[in-house]
Formats: C-alpha cells, sequence, structure tokens
C-alpha cells in the first residue's frame, strides 16, 4: 500500500498512510440497509457521533438512495436531507465529512456547510460536475458504474471487468486532470455492486492492487452489499457485519487507503489487528 497519499482541504490534512474509515450516514427513507434511521438531523447527528467514537475518520452523508430501483429525487429535496446534516455535525464536531452526491449545486452547498470531500457515484459526469470540481478545488471521489442507479443490476455484463472499470477510471481521472483538478484531489472507486454481477465483484477485489496501482488512492465500499449475501447465503443486509469486515480487510490487504463500512467499531478491531501485524513485520 501506497503511503504517501494524502487528502487535503482548506488547510485541512488527513493522511492515507494508515487506512482510515468512512462512516455512512444515510439521510434517505430507503437506503437498502439503513434506510428511514437517520433521517432526523437530530439521530442523523447522534450516529455521527458514535461512529466518530468508534473510529470512523470521515462521515459519508448522503441524501438519495442509490440501491437498484431506488426513485430518483429533486435537487431540492436532496437539498433539504443534506444540508442541515452537514451543518450540525460539523458545527458540533468539525470532523471530515464527505457528501455522496452527483449534483454539483448540492456540493456547493455542503461545502459551504461544512463538507470536505465530493463522493460521487458518477464519477463527476452530469454537466457542469468536473468545472465544479475544479473550482472548489475540492477533493473527489471517482467511482465506477455501468448504467443507472435504478437499472445497472438487470443485465451487467463485461468482458474483461478490471480492465473496463480501469480504464472508466483513469478515463474519469483525466477527464478531471484536464479541467484543472488537481492530481492530489483525485480519489477511485471500483463501484463494488454499482452494474456488477457477484463474479463481477469478487473478480474486482481479487484484482483490487491493479486498481491501486493506478497512481490514485483507493476507496473500497462493499459494506453490506448484495455480493456478500451471495458468498454466505445471508439475506438480510444488517446481518452482514462478518462479511463486511473481511471485505475491508482483503481491500487494506491489497492497498485500499479507505474503507466505507455501516459497521464501523467491527471494522475499526479488524483493522488494528492488521497494523499491530504490519508493526510487529518491521520490528
Amino acid at each position: 500500500m501506497a503511503v504517501s497519499y494524502t487528502l487535503s482541504f482548506n488547510g485541512r490534512t488527513l493522511s492515507l498512510a494508515t487506512p482510515r474509515i468512512m462512516g455512512i450516514l444515510n439521510v434517505t427513507p430507503d437506503s437498502f440497509s439503513d434506510g428511514g434511521l437517520w433521517n432526523d438531523p437530530d439521530r442523523a447527528f447522534a450516529h455521527a457521533l458514535k461512529m466518530l467514537g468508534e473510529g470512523a475518520d470521515i462521515i459519508d452523508i448522503g441524501g438519495e438512495s442509490t440501491r437498484p430501483g431506488a426513485r430518483e429525487v429533486s435537487e431540492q429535496e436532496e437539498l433539504d436531507r443534506v444540508i442541515p446534516a452537514v451543518e450540525k455535525i460539523w458545527r458540533e464536531t468539525g470532523c471530515w465529512i464527505s457528501v455522496d452526491t452527483s449534483r454539483p449545486e448540492v456540493i456547493r452547498e455542503a461545502v459551504k456547510a461544512g463538507a470536505s470531500v465530493w463522493n460521487d457515484i458518477r464519477a463527476l459526469g452530469l454537466e457542469g460536475a468536473v468545472s465544479a470540481a475544479a473550482a472548489l478545488d475540492v477533493p473527489v471521489i471517482l467511482m465506477h458504474m455501468q448504467g443507472k442507479p435504478r437499472t445497472m443490476q438487470q443485465a451487467p455484463h463485461y468482458d474483461d471487468v478490471v480492465s473496463e472499470v480501469k480504464e472508466f477510471l483513469l478515463s474519469r481521472a483525466t477527464c478531471c486532470l484536464d479541467a484543472g483538478v488537481r492530481r492530489e484531489r483525485i480519489m477511485l472507486d471500483p463501484g463494488f455492486g454499482f452494474g456488477k454481477s457477484a463474479e463481477d465483484n469478487y473478480t474486482l477485489l481479487g484484482h483490487l492492487e491493479e486498481l491501486c496501482a493506478l497512481g490514485y488512492p483507493l476507496l473500497s465500499a462493499l459494506s453490506r452489499k448484495s455480493m456478500l449475501g451471495a458468498a454466505t447465503g445471508v439475506k438480510d443486509p444488517k446481518e452482514r457485519v462478518s462479511a463486511s469486515v473481511a471485505g475491508h480487510l482483503i481491500s487494506v490487504m491489497k492497498g485500499a487507503c479507505m474503507v466505507r463500512a455501516h459497521d464501523v467499531a467491527a471494522t475499526k478491531q479488524a483493522l488494528d489487528v492488521y497494523a499491530a501485524m504490519r508493526q510487529a513485520c518491521k520490528d
């Protein structure tokens, strides 16, 4: 794993020399695992505090479910969900906050409210997104997705999933660089579960080091996803904690700099054990 990566924004720096945990905070009524649990600002804040106390390094706030078949929401509805949560969490904790959105206007308002990272499943593909990222000079996470959220799992197909994901991510990174986004502001995400079969997902996980070798820090986001259910037979996403932790640990061992987790405490324990082993091998 590369040790020189950092996230920086507005004079603040987060080193990625050791793996970091992104805690998931969905302020939505219909997310696949925790829909409706945190869509009240006070409950969202309490859950953010809990995850920070368990070891989260950054809180990722999303206002629109991207599960297969989820309904689209308006820009105003997304703003109404996301901005109060960002404002309160930033005001009370000053922690790193990322916002899971594709809309330039949402991230503009989120940055004003205290957000520091733009996490986009569409890899800044909407009109005006790349120019907004360059103007804001905000770190961006570019994710691979085949198709659109509502239909992406109907018939995903690849001739070579690893090569195609690599090619897409590099092309989006190049597009950002050409538009003035600084290289050190770019992070990549293979997009587990977004237009991919279970076999596609595990092929990507098995070759994750190839994506990490592209020269950008990598986020692995497989927490509680259906790929884990396919392997374990566990149907309830909330019961896939152990499988999620296993996926996070494999990701980090293959070079991921950050994992996106629902179950922060369990993930932190696994990464602490891995860190202790690495430290012992250095001594």
